[in-house]
């Protein structure tokens, strides 16, 4: 049990140690897990930056994810009775959406050039894992030298899925049983966007004193 994201980042951390110092980005995937990835940042030393992405949905159940959308790229899975129009027309949406929220948080700064680094993508805790799946497919595409997926939980079916296409996956905890990833947390409240600034301008400030 963790006491909130930021504690839960500072252990994570210390499961991360060997990639101190080493070239390397820290993506978070937001909005949870930008308090735990800024706590490894910090303790590493590494460049934190967003991981955005997000799914596009099947026409008929838009819960259903058939694909998922970058700032920069796209992965569909196809399927039958969807058209590529509509495939189209919803990554020309959700890329429109996800620039607007870097913009936000990160102002005009241009996302970190990923080739040839450790990429250690970090979330306050994993349940079903689909939504990273093709992330780690998109991000792959820029030819990072090892992709790590790091959290403080993952459900068991979790782990599994993505330790096939990740170079390495670290888990504090993963439970033999999984009620969702709050339920590991004393305090897991929703994030808000505020919360998100707030920890990146921290961590902004903090760089700006070391340097």
């Amino acid at each position: 049990m963790f006491t909130d994201r930021t504690a839960a980042g500072m252990i994570l951390a210390e499961r991360l140690k060997k990639y101190e110092g080493q070239p390397g980005v820290i993506l978070a995937v937001p909005r949870g897990g930008v308090p735990v990835a800024y706590a490894v940042a910090k303790e590493l030393g590494l460049p934190l930056d967003l991981l955005l992405t997000k799914k596009i949905g099947h026409p008929v159940n838009r819960e259903y994810a058939i694909g998922a959308v970058s700032l920069t790229d796209a992965f569909v899975i196809p399927h039958r009775g969807v058209s590529q129009f509509y495939i189209d027309q919803e990554i020309k949406t959700i890329r429109q959406r996800l620039k607007e929220m870097y913009r936000k948080f990160m102002g005009d700064k241009e996302p970190e050039s990923l080739t040839g680094k450790t990429v250690i993508v970090i979330d306050d805790g994993i349940a079903t894992g689909n939504t990273l799946l093709g992330t780690i497919n998109m991000l792959r595409k820029n030819n990072p030298a090892k992709i790590v997926i790091a959290v403080p939980v993952a459900s068991d079916s979790a782990v599994e899925k993505l330790s096939k296409v990740a170079d390495e996956l670290i888990a504090v905890l993963i439970p033999e049983e999984f009620y969702g990833v709050g339920a590991f947390y004393e305090n897991f409240e929703q994030v808000t966007d505020e919360e998100v600034m707030y920890y990146l301008d921290k961590w902004r400030r903090e760089t700006k004193k070391a340097g």
